[in-house]
């Protein structure tokens, strides 16, 4: 395929997500006997057909799938170098695209948002989504950096931990362990258990928890998001393990409790994350060591003291870059 151009594929691309050549040569500015004449020569040049025709649709072939795959790849390697030769000039310019599991947006975008006050010219994108999406995007390419709480095991990998993650279990303040102190953990085994979605991070951790402990939950829900969680142990239908970095403001208002369980909070790490075959461009290298030197400020601590429910209470401290301090 030497003789390949990058209009024919992007022309290829075009007709794909168009569905006809007609729609391709609109947004690509050509016409469409032209298109079909570069699809030809694509074709020729392939030796296999990429396009199957029923009708006035368009099906890609299995050359087609590999090609248009090859096509999207090259995009990304254009791009990287686009933002990278803008980069080179300066951090004026530049693209992130940053992931994220669903638990660190509670305080992932402060990170971000101190980073862009100091690298204005820098355009980010924040992609959130659950542990088993997140390491689909990484592994893809898509992402520069992702924060998680456990980095992916099967692909080659650069991380460095940025600070600690705990967990712990919680409850309504009407629950009858509400109050109680150094509760052993076999004391929830007749608990109702929500739980966040299969490829969850926070679900892996929950059954780690219950396994290591000999308990048999007996789970009530399977909820997609902590949000939910949250509302659902505020309404007493059952306990759920969940990031003491989700509860900040419903345990400081006393809406939920952390239950004082022997063993927890069990505390993990959040790692900044990169692909390790995945050329870093200077506005990447420069948000993932603004992350390792700054990270660890933008997180919640957990904290245990009297209040009028008993509850522990999540603090926020925001340090870096003269941010302001809040505190709950």
């Amino acid at each position: 395929m030497k003789n390949t151009t990058i209009k024919q594929l992007r022309l290829l691309s075009a007709a794909v997500q168009g569905g006809s050549f007609a729609a391709a040569a609109e947004a690509c500015n050509v016409t469409p006997p032209a298109v079909t004449m570069q699809m030809r020569q694509l074709e020729n040049e392939v030796g296999l057909p990429l396009f199957e025709r029923n009708g006035r649709n368009l099906t890609l072939t299995a050359a087609g799938r590999e090609v248009l795959a090859a096509a999207e790849k090259i995009e990304t390697v254009l791009s990287d170098c686009t933002a990278g030769l803008a980069a080179l000039k300066s951090l004026t310019g530049g693209r992130v695209t940053v992931g994220v599991v669903s638990t660190a947006k509670y305080f992932a975008p402060q990170m971000l948002g101190a980073f862009a006050r100091i690298h204005p010219g820098v355009a980010m994108e924040l992609v959130v989504g659950n542990r088993e999406d997140t390491v689909a995007a990484f592994k893809s390419g898509r992402l520069d950096v992702a924060i998680m709480g456990r980095p992916p095991e099967a692909v080659e990998v650069e991380s460095t931990p940025i600070g600690d993650h705990p967990q712990v279990i919680i409850a309504s303040p009407e629950h009858p362990l509400a109050k109680r102190r150094s509760i052993p953990p076999h004391d929830i085994a007749g608990e109702t258990v929500l739980m966040r979605e299969s490829g969850s991070g926070t679900r892996l951790m929950a059954e780690r928890f219950l396994a290591r402990n000999r308990i048999k939950a007996r789970v009530g829900m399977e909820i997609g998001s902590n949000e939910t969680i949250k509302q659902a142990v505020m309404a007493d239908l059952g306990i759920a393990f969940i990031s003491a970095h989700t509860i900040a403001a419903e345990i400081g208002d006393g809406r939920l409790v952390a239950l004082d369980i022997i063993g927890l909070p069990e505390v993990r790490q959040w790692f900044v994350v990169r692909l390790a075959a995945k050329r870093m461009m200077p506005a990447a290298r420069a948000l993932r060591d603004f992350l390792v030197a700054e990270g660890r400020g933008f997180l919640p601590t957990l904290e245990h003291r009297p209040l009028r429910r008993e509850t522990a209470v999540v603090r926020r401290r925001i340090t870096p870059s003269g941010a302001k301090k809040a505190r709950r």
